[in-house]
């Protein structure tokens, strides 16, 4: 029976032990934690916790990652890929800000569940039915670039989601982030810095308009839709040959030339499981960020920075959020994953992006390998 363990303690790692321990034919492990153990009442399987990695490491077949902080996943998985254990994630923070640099190196993959492994699948589908992919869309009911930390506290009690996760979803960066490991992972490109974000409130709509602007500019696109009638889930716009074009309109899909296939739904810490049967039955890896990334997610001010302010946490900030960038047009920015413990050297004004050299930032492995990344990127 092969031994999984968890790297993470939040909402998704909670649902997703849940059914590990039940599982037929996998064992729950280990569950790293960064939190002190005697206090999580909340988790029923405390037996089950350790801050150990080094326990974890010892006692583990596969490892799934879900804690969505780049730093610190960069250097649990490092050590993971030094003792050979393969890892599923659900963390798209982590791949678009240091995950190119460990392709190849290890078996590490994103998991279904969120959009851009749900995307992911959906795409092997599509190409597997011989249809040719044209765009990759996300699905966005709400959007507020700069939200309240009144509002932002309601939402995170009545979801049971942490505030910072909370309000990455609502300005957007987290949008951003899944489509650009989509970008990345699946061989596309983006139409705009910042996506274009499309209100229109059918797939077909929308996914019309951004076909065209994929087939204008040459390649596939990864982006959203935004619309509050929409459900929850991703969709792929594709083309097919002329000779299947009755069959399609047989099938209800339409007169073409541009094809919805969608998936209306995404289970996150449920779908987990797929993926972990995937990588140990030697499927391979599902998603990665590719080893050489186009697409990075760059910082943008939410408001005015002062020289000498100091910002925890980029991703779920108050005072910053993420666009999506082509790396070679903005050599030096920021990635927003890497903004933690970040002081500000100088003043920014809001709107601006932030450079690596407006920032003092602690030295960790995620910076270093970050630099090796773009390195290799601006010199392929």
């Amino acid at each position: 029976m092969s031994r999984i363990s968890v790297i993470g303690s939040g909402f998704i790692a909670k649902g997703f032990i849940d059914l590990l321990h039940a599982h037929p034919h996998y064992q729950l492990s280990k569950i790293l934690t960064r939190t002190t153990i005697a206090s999580r009442d909340d988790l029923p399987y405390v037996a089950f916790m350790t801050n150990s990695l080094d326990e974890v490491i010892a006692h583990s077949d596969l490892v799934v990652e879900c804690t969505g902080d780049a730093i610190y996943a960069c250097d649990t998985i490092s050590q993971l890929v030094e003792a050979k254990i393969p890892v599923v994630t659900m963390n798209s923070e982590f791949h678009v800000t240091v995950g190119s640099f460990f392709v190849g190196k290890g078996v590490i993959s994103e998991a279904e569940g969120d959009q851009p492994g749900v995307l992911a699948k959906l795409h092997e589908e599509a190409i597997a039915m011989g249809f040719t992919p044209l765009v990759y869309s996300n699905i966005k009911g709400f959007l507020n670039h700069t939200p309240t930390p009144e509002e932002m506290a309601y939402w995170s009690k009545k979801s049971g989601i942490s505030l910072p996760m909370v309000t990455s979803f609502t300005d957007g960066t987290k949008v951003q982030i899944e489509q650009t490991l989509v970008a990345n992972g699946l061989g596309a490109g983006i139409a705009k810095e910042g996506l274009l974000g499309l209100e229109r409130d059918t797939m077909q709509a929308g996914g019309d308009l951004l076909a065209k602007e994929a087939e204008a500019l040459g390649y596939p696109i990864s982006d959203y839709l935004l619309s509050p009638k929409l459900p929850a889930g991703v969709f792929i716009v594709a083309k097919h040959t002329a000779t299947q074009q009755a069959g399609l309109r047989y099938y209800k899909m339409g007169e073409g030339p541009y094809y919805v296939l969608d998936r209306t739904y995404h289970l996150c810490h449920m779908e987990i499981m797929k993926t972990v049967s995937r990588i140990l039955e030697g499927g391979g890896i599902l998603l990665d960020n590719s080893a050489t990334p186009r697409i990075s997610v760059a910082t943008i001010a939410k408001r005015d920075l002062q020289e000498g302010e100091e910002i925890a946490k980029g991703i779920g900030s108050f005072a910053v959020r993420g666009i999506a960038v082509e790396i070679t047009a903005h050599p030096n920015h920021l990635p927003i994953g890497l903004m933690h413990h970040a002081v500000m050297k100088r003043a920014v004004a809001k709107g601006e992006m932030i450079t690596f050299d407006d920032v003092i930032l602690p030295k960790t492995l995620a910076v270093s390998v970050w630099h090796d990344i773009c390195d290799r990127v601006l010199n392929a």
